[in-house]
């Protein structure tokens, strides 16, 4: 990825299975703190956008591939890159790493929904405006 923010996920017992192993679907959970992270880091809070915007992203597909496992106390760098920015929906490019090793890796589509009746909405310009300096070129 060459447009990216990432941040670091410490792998604790409560991510593991019985093997001390992380459980595949916590892989979700990493990608979906490194979106809110970014939208807070580019200005948007997840609770502002619902009470400011009226807007929420929900997920609406998910793609990953699983490559190599994590384990009980690695460090993790968990990335994203926007790979397409639509009218009402945005794809997201994530990547887990641990140190020089890619883990896993997927494309998770976001749908822009007005945050009380779940309909599509275009996603508004302050926000598309954040979005666009992070686009892949």
């Amino acid at each position: 990825m060459t447009v990216e923010f990432s941040i670091p996920i410490r792998i604790y017992y409560e991510d593991t299975d019985a093997a001390g192993v992380v459980y595949y679907g916590n892989y979700l959970r990493f990608m979906e703190r490194c979106r809110t992270e970014w939208l807070r880091y580019i200005g948007f809070d997840v609770r502002e956008l619902s009470e400011r915007c009226g807007v929420i992203f929900a997920v609406h597909s998910a793609d990953i591939r699983y490559l190599k496992p994590a384990r009980l106390s690695d460090l993790l760098s968990v990335s994203m890159a926007v790979a397409d920015c639509g009218r009402v929906s945005l794809a997201v490019k994530h990547e887990v790493r641990r140190e020089d090793q890619l883990l896993s890796q997927g494309v998770v589509k976001l749908a822009m929904l007005d945050a009380h009746s779940f309909r599509p909405q275009p996603i508004p310009t302050e926000i598309l405006e954040g979005i666009n300096t992070w686009k892949m070129p």
